[in-house]
């Protein structure tokens, strides 16, 4: 049984999950090849739980709400370009986007001209648990920046309904009583999109036989596009929402995008039951901690 926790300790509890998914998660994505880059940049930067840019980006997103107390699309997209570096793992994409933004490029111009039709990656929905916190009490306020955040790199209608999902759910999941069929229930409700809409009917249901790992990955997906993994995400966190080490077993188990659906599996987890909920071993050698937990407990007394 977790104990409750107070609410500043579970807005830096959401973003700890965060990165504490991520990283944990992250030697266990991909191929052979991936793997080994991953397991020397660890030994060369001598971080036994180094995270990528799920949370380099979540991070940044969360710092730009309180460096201008609320959300710039302008100030966000300039400050992931500034901060992206190569090693954190970005995608192709996202990262060609930044580097545009970088060199002086209006970030409507550079999503357009590196994704004409917008992507449907999941890297909005990765970052966004930040603005969930921090408009979690205003939540037409939340759809729009968040929709506006995922934008910026995911301007798909799937991207930023995965965006937008996933910050509603880390607003949701700061609510005092967590009943999974009614949260799933609720996230449904105020979903466009088709794709969602139908993943989120079958997680429901998938609850009550309690999936496995070869259910979930062959209904819901594993992938990088967001309605392959938010929902997916979304299931592993509902079933395991008092559990973190048997929720990141799970996800390590369907194999795919295991860092980004562990991120944002672990946010969720973070937001409803606090950091003291989180594997202290894992805690105590998660890259910068410290500065992860102070972001968190700025957002709680910036929006209190």
């Amino acid at each position: 049984m977790i104990a409750p926790a107070s609410l500043e300790d579970r807005f830096a509890g959401c973003l700890l999950g965060l990165a504490l998914g991520d990283a944990c998660g992250a030697p266990y994505e991909g191929g052979p090849l991936e793997r080994a880059l991953w397991a020397l940049l660890r030994l060369w930067t001598r971080q036994p739980l180094r995270w990528t840019d799920d949370t380099q980006m979540a991070l940044g997103l969360a710092e730009s709400l309180l460096e201008g107390q609320g959300f710039d699309p302008g100030r966000a997209a300039a400050r992931w370009a500034r901060e992206a570096r190569w090693s954190r793992g970005y995608g192709s994409g996202t990262w060609r986007i930044l580097s545009r933004i970088r060199q002086g490029e209006d970030r409507r111009a550079a999503s357009k001209a590196v994704f004409p039709e917008g992507s449907f990656g999941n890297g909005a929905a990765m970052r966004s648990a930040p603005l969930g916190l921090y408009f979690h009490r205003m939540p037409d306020e939340l759809a729009r920046a968040a929709a506006e955040a995922s934008a910026i790199t995911h301007a798909h209608p799937l991207g930023v309904e995965g965006g937008v999902l996933m910050a509603r759910a880390a607003a949701l999941a700061l609510a005092d009583f967590f009943e999974p069929y009614g949260f799933l229930a609720a996230l449904a409700e105020g979903c466009r999109e088709a794709e969602f809409l139908r993943r989120l009917a079958w997680a429901r249901a998938a609850l009550e036989r309690a999936s496995g790992p070869r259910e979930v990955r062959e209904a819901l997906g594993s992938g990088v596009k967001a309605q392959e993994s938010v929902v997916t995400a979304l299931y592993c966190f509902c079933r395991f929402s008092g559990d973190f080490d048997g929720m990141l077993a799970f996800i390590r188990s369907l194999k795919g995008d295991v860092d980004t659906i562990g991120a944002m599996a672990g946010a969720l987890f973070g937001a409803k039951n606090g950091l003291g909920a989180l594997p202290a071993p894992l805690l105590g050698k998660l890259e910068e901690r410290a500065r992860i937990e102070g972001v968190g407990r700025a957002l709680y007394a910036a929006r209190r």
